[in-house]
């Protein structure tokens, strides 16, 4: 019987999503806690990667039980052999061919911003932030030319080992609440930094610096150099992930917080 899990976290304290050889990363403490209650080595898949310092409301994580044990000792347990910056929210059992990562139709992730002069220290590495005052309608503009099926070669790190740069966006969205500006992208896939490095585009769109047409500009280039540099991980967060129909594990749902769920789009 396989399993999948609801998984969220505070990226702050780790490298990163993926195993490495010191343990440092969310998969390594997840599968440590995991193998605690299995008593047995066990290992796991995720929806999407995270890189260091980035946030996860519903991570969603697949693994293969070496042993049977109540559904709830991989919530209540595990939880009670993690550390406080992660948290199981949710387990349920799926078909033995279900997977993470290769059955989700869409990620959703959110971006969330300060823009004051002053940082933040409550919602430090929680939020990211910029100092100077940011206008919202050209950069509601600019990010309009990003929704549909394009190469995004122009937002992807050079060190990005996806086959394609070829991704369907569904959503690019931005709102304001006072000094709080959210980001909202939904779309089959993601590259390598591919957000943080549109955040940094935009940032410079709503200082002025660039009119709302240099996006699409830079999208039709597909070159990285002529973007803005990779902008901070603290407010980026994997909000949702979405499966077809008769896919979709039981498994509650994001929770209401800074990056709450996302609405559903057309191909989910």
């Amino acid at each position: 019987m396989r399993i999948a899990l609801q998984v969220e976290y505070d990226g702050r304290p780790f490298c990163g999503w993926q195993s490495q050889p010191s343990g440092c990363s969310v998969q390594d403490a997840l599968e440590r806690a995991l193998a605690g209650i299995a008593a047995a080595p066990v290992a796991t898949a995720c929806a999407g990667r995270t890189d260091t310092g980035v946030h996860a409301l519903m991570q969603v994580v697949h693994f293969d039980p070496p042993v049977p044990r109540p559904i709830q000792a991989w919530v209540r347990g595990v939880n009670a052999l993690l550390p406080d910056s992660i948290a199981v929210v949710g387990a349920a059992a799926v078909p033995d061919d279900f997977h993470a990562r290769h059955d989700a139709v869409s990620r959703c992730y959110r971006y969330v911003l300060v823009s004051d002069p002053v940082r933040p220290a409550l919602l430090a590495g929680a939020v990211g932030w910029h100092h100077e005052r940011l206008a919202l309608e050209p950069m509601q503009e600019a990010l309009r030319s990003l929704e549909g099926e394009h190469d995004f070669s122009a937002f992807r790190a050079a060190e990005c080992q996806a086959r394609s740069p070829v991704r369907q966006m569904y959503r690019a969205t931005v709102d304001q609440q006072g000094a709080l500006f959210t980001f909202e992208f939904s779309a089959n896939g993601f590259l390598h930094h591919m957000i943080r490095n549109i955040i940094g585009s935009v940032v410079r769109i709503g200082r002025g610096r660039e009119a709302p047409g240099w996006l699409d500009a830079l999208l039709g280039a597909r070159d990285r150099t002529r973007a803005a540099p990779t902008f901070s991980p603290a407010g980026l967060y994997l909000a949702d992930v979405k499966y077809a129909p008769g896919r979709a594990p039981a498994l509650p749902g994001a929770r209401a917080s800074i990056a709450g769920p996302c609405p559903s789009v057309a191909a989910a």
